[in-house]
């Protein structure tokens, strides 16, 4: 997928997708072909040959340009929606396309959608809560050899304003400095050592003026040729970021800590179904934030200063 799009725990890896032309039928093979025709039609008409001849099957081809366009296909649930470490909402539905298009052999254009749900509704002082979301991303990434660096734009659309809406009654024009989509650019490189995968991104908000850093790794260990397990950690820092948006609250400090077991499995060449674990751990604008909320029965408070939540993930290559 593209650059940005998951922006809730994971910062994208640009991949650079190589499209390769069928190849055709050599001028060799054609002759090849057309002799051994005469060949045959010579034996049936009674002249002699010195055996019977066997003619070459021809490949066959499926009319196809290119063998894949470098797009996937993605739908997820997770029992948490986290965005930077700041809880969004529960049980939530997501479905994500992105598209990588070559234009040299370094580098890419990368195009992305992504459309995320409640699917259901909390319940808070006795209202009814619901959270949609659809983020837009474009961005380019170049392949260094050592390392792909990419560059993005991403659009958020709070759908239910960024809170979400009570009882459908959207906060954002009221609260949250009356946001109800956002607009930021971010720049993100990633590299391997060794096993391991290394990725950075730093992304500015012009919606609000501040900007969010984060770092993370994993390292894919292979059980079987169609199971993984692979242990990931991130990190993340806002400078004069989102903490209370409920009252406009802003400030700048680690914002959380998020480990994670993934566990990939591969269905067919294209089809992976991938079910995780992870663990937030709210860290310094986070930590304060979450408790001051709760008690005040904010809509978008973090529930626990830190806990567990999980998911599945079923994405399609094409």
């Amino acid at each position: 997928m593209s650059p940005g799009l998951n922006a809730d725990n994971h910062i994208n890896k640009p991949k650079s997708t190589i499209m390769k032309l069928k190849s055709m039928t050599s001028i060799i093979t054609k002759s090849a072909l057309v002799l051994a025709a005469c060949a045959s039609l010579n034996a049936v008409a009674g002249t002699s040959a010195p055996s019977k001849a066997v003619v070459p099957t021809a490949p066959a081809e499926d009319g196809a340009l290119f063998d894949t366009v470098g797009a996937s296909l993605a739908v997820g649930y997770d029992t948490r929606y986290y965005q930077r470490g700041l809880y969004r909402a529960d049980n939530t539905l997501n479905v994500g396309l992105g598209l990588d298009i070559p234009l040299t052999e370094q580098l890419a254009l990368n195009l992305g959608a992504k459309y995320i749900n409640s699917l259901q509704n909390r319940q808070v002082a006795g209202f009814d809560t619901e959270f949609s979301e659809l983020d837009l991303s474009a961005g380019l990434s170049y392949d260094t050899g050592a390392a792909v660096i990419g560059l993005v734009y991403n659009r958020y659309e709070y759908l239910d304003g960024f809170s979400g809406s009570i009882n459908g009654f959207n906060l954002g024009g009221n609260s949250e400095f009356g946001i109800n989509a956002a607009n930021e650019v971010g720049l993100t490189v990633a590299t391997t050592l060794g096993p391991v995968n290394f990725n950075a991104g730093y992304f500015y908000d012009f919606t609000i003026g501040g900007s969010y850093a984060q770092v993370g790794a994993d390292l894919p260990i292979e059980i079987t040729p169609w199971l993984s397990l692979v242990p990931a950690i991130q990190l993340g820092y806002g400078f004069d970021y989102y903490t209370l948006p409920q009252i406009g609250g802003r400030s700048s400090g680690l914002t959380h800590v998020i480990p994670s077991l993934s566990a990939p499995i591969k269905l067919t060449k294209s089809a992976t179904l991938t079910p995780y674990i992870a663990y937030n751990i709210s860290l310094d604008s986070r930590h304060n934030a979450a408790g001051a909320a709760s008690s005040a029965g904010l809509v978008n408070a973090n529930a626990q200063d830190n806990e567990f939540f999980g998911g599945v993930r079923l994405s399609v290559s094409f």
